[in-house]
């Protein structure tokens, strides 16, 4: 697999060589959404991150096995459906249905496998029951608890101490609990809610056995990465450690990946604050492969900070890639295949090495900072030194290398056909005729085609006015 990889573990506060449970495979596990809206931009942080972190295994060789579940039944789910008067499982379909369609625009891989909570209850019925039979669970009318106290390691992850989390509890504590840390496995239903027949009760799981019980299915008992974003560390992941090592006696994963929070303005992201976008909105006014370039362009563990200025600086940054591939293809069409030079063999070498440099950054802890900064450089001695008269085998080298590398971090850098601005404006009148019919699908998709062209669209008072990305 070439230069050692080391990756940033939260568990032990270090970064650590990579090297797999088994040779040759990597078993990965990124929590999903809770479908009951569009995701944020927060959201997609985590999404875009564990992508390229598992692009970039795949480049190395490693066949991945990436699960990334869905929280298809939650309180968030339940109010939305009775709010609108519909099942909960129409809202959860809807949103993941959603889900797709911005992480295709996000340019995420589809997951190996998308486990759904609610078709996965039998093995997490399964799994309580275990954990009660080894005194690690409790029951009281018709709820179950988890004995946080009978794992000795909780808090390894999040390195709290257990005494120090029970002083810091001032909810109030129910009767039913033997101990106000233990948590929730299992909790009867509540009226007009959708719920499961089990031992217990008829109700519905707790939030972190879900986890547990798809990563055990899906990847087995001990996993190569666990990842998500830093506010999962506690209690999620902590909780999630404590059943699984309980019920199975191992170590559940050897490598903890959590990425840093997301400023909007160097503020918390808040509706209250007025400065919540969802993937959809920022789609509205940007392609959203400048989305992810931005948040690549500095390192997942760094917080980062959302603006419109930096927004505009990572679209040109994206368009000089984009503007520099365009070139090539073009220089292309009229090349001749004809021997290398000395000097076209040391623009070769020139790129073989920044590609080692690309190399060397993502083997740091996935530095996709420094990694853009080895494509800007083989940009820049394209732009500078390929012309014309170059022969076509180096310029299709070059070229390729760009996208290649560009690819590993999930960009397209292929310069689409611009649309002429007469077809723009049939493709708005056809738009408008397809709303003024209510066939807003029709709609909707004259829209995300011309936002693919980079047209971006902007219904105003006036009408519908457009602009090139």
């Amino acid at each position: 697999m070439g230069a050692k990889m080391k990756i940033y573990n939260t568990l032990t506060k270090k970064k650590e060589e990579f090297i797999p449970i088994e040779e040759g495979k990597v078993r990965m596990y990124v929590c999903g959404p809770t479908v009951y809206n569009y995701i944020h931009i927060g959201n997609a942080r985590p999404i875009i991150v564990f992508d390229t972190v598992r692009r970039y295994l795949e480049y190395k060789g490693y066949e991945v096995n990436f699960v990334s579940n869905f929280t298809d039944v939650d309180d968030k789910i339940i109010k939305k459906a009775n709010d609108e008067g519909v099942s909960a499982t129409e809202i959860s379909e809807r949103f993941i249905d959603e889900y797709r369609k911005d992480q295709e625009g996000l340019n995420v891989k589809p997951a190996t496998t998308n486990p759904k909570a609610t078709e996965e209850i039998d093995g997490m019925i399964e799994m309580i029951d275990a954990l009660i039979k080894k005194g690690h669970a409790y029951e009281k009318n018709g709820t179950v608890y988890f004995r946080t106290r009978s794992f000795k390691d909780y808090g390894k992850l999040s390195k709290k101490n257990i005494d120090d989390l029970e002083a810091g509890i001032r909810i109030a504590v129910s009767d039913e609990k033997e101990d106000p840390l233990d948590f929730v496995l299992w909790k009867p239903k509540k009226e007009g809610e959708p719920y499961w027949t089990s031992p217990w009760s008829d109700g519905r799981p707790g939030w972190h056995i879900e986890c547990s019980v798809m990563s055990k299915k899906y990847l087995g008992e001990q996993i190569d990465i666990h990842a998500g974003g830093e506010d999962l560390v506690f209690p999620h992941h902590e909780n999630e450690i404590a059943q699984s090592e309980a019920c199975n006696g191992k170590e559940f994963a050897k490598y903890w990946m959590h990425n840093a929070f997301l400023n909007i303005d160097n503020k918390k992201m808040s509706k209250s604050e007025g400065n919540f976008f969802t993937v959809r909105d920022i789609s509205e006014q940007y392609p959203l492969q400048i989305l992810r370039f931005f948040m690549l362009s500095s390192h997942y563990r760094s917080p980062l900070n959302f603006s419109r200025e930096l927004m505009e600086a990572s679209k040109n940054g994206l368009e000089r890639i984009l503007t520099a591939t365009y070139n090539l293809e073009h220089l292309l069409e009229s090349a001749e295949s004809k021997e290398l030079t000395e000097e076209e063999k040391n623009i070769l070498t020139e790129a073989e090495s920044l590609n080692s440099k690309f190399d060397m950054a993502m083997d740091d802890d996935f530095n996709t900072a420094d990694a853009i900064a080895a494509i800007f450089e083989i940009v820049k001695a394209a732009n500078s030194k390929i012309t014309s008269s170059n022969s076509k085998e180096l310029i299709q080298k070059v070229l390729d290398k760009i996208l290649k590398l560009s690819d590993i971090l999930g960009l397209q850098v292929k310069k689409k056909e611009e649309l002429l601005d007469d077809e723009i404006e049939q493709l708005i009148q056809d738009r408008q005729n397809a709303r003024k019919g209510k066939d807003f699908a029709k709609a909707d998709e004259i829209r995300n085609l011309l936002l693919e062209k980079g047209i971006i669209l902007e219904d105003t008072r006036e009408g519908v006015r457009w602009k090139r990305a």
